[in-house]
């Protein structure tokens, strides 16, 4: 499958540059959850920012593919060839489990001199991980490694894309939540990343909320976790991203 990338534009009216988000649905790098895909771009879009929505390679590609794929995407909207007025200094990353690990490692490759994304334009400016894989070796969600790495891959491979041992001062700030009885990938997750970039003295924001299936998305009418895209925006809004559109999203 080749990469596919799908602008939404910002339904703010008006001149002047906006923020923009790539968007990374999850599917354990076997395929991409729709509705963690264009549904969240329009949620964003009705926030005044610029939604891409990225359908990066899988299984059967394997690692740096879905990276590389990344990568060019954020290059891609930061050159402005797509023709949306963007502000390439607020360009940040979005991703959901297997793509929350993307975003992740997108996030952290640079600063840790990864050969697979040698540009630092690449890096967003800030990350919103939802539910992610982020460490492969500590409670791992097995069908991502598999997918992505293939069988026995070595152990300095896993570590370097587990994005919690590869936080430094250079990485971006982000929004995370989790639910604490998800069944697929463990919380654990989010707690770790969380805390590497707080002992780097970088700034998160991290929501657990008690109950709530794996996959939800933007979690609609789901007690608690619904909450998340509230709270996202105004974390968003307080780091000057937002311009809601007027009228209900």
């Amino acid at each position: 499958m080749a990469p596919r990338l799908t602008a939404v534009p910002s339904r703010t009216a008006g001149p002047g540059d906006r923020p923009a988000v790539l968007v990374l649905p999850g599917g354990g790098y076997a395929r991409q959850a729709d509705h963690e895909a264009e549904p969240v771009a329009e949620w964003l879009a009705g926030l005044g920012i610029h939604a891409f929505v990225l359908r990066y390679r899988v299984a059967p590609d394997r690692h740096p593919a879905p990276l590389e794929d990344a990568k060019q995407a954020m290059l891609h909207i930061r050159s402005g060839a797509h023709g949306l007025a963007v502000d390439h200094g607020r360009v940040g990353v979005l991703g959901f489990s297997a793509g929350g690990h993307l975003a992740a490692t997108l996030s952290t490759a640079v600063a840790t001199g990864s050969p697979d994304l040698d540009v630092p334009q690449a890096v967003p400016d800030l990350t919103v991980l939802c539910y992610p894989v982020v460490s492969y070796t500590w409670e791992v969600h097995q069908g991502s490694v598999d997918n992505l790495l293939g069988d026995a891959p070595p152990s300095d491979k896993l570590a370097e894309l587990s994005a919690e041992q590869q936080a430094t001062a250079e990485t971006p700030p982000a929004f995370l939540w989790h639910t604490a009885d998800d069944a697929a990938v463990p919380v654990s997750h989010s707690l770790g990343y969380a805390g590497a970039l707080l002992r780097a003295g970088v700034s998160a924001e991290l929501h657990v909320f008690p109950n709530g299936r794996y996959g939800l998305g933007l979690a609609d009418g789901e007690p608690g976790p619904d909450q998340w895209s509230s709270l996202c925006a105004a974390w968003l809004d307080r780091a000057g991203w937002t311009q809601p559109a007027p009228g209900p999203f």
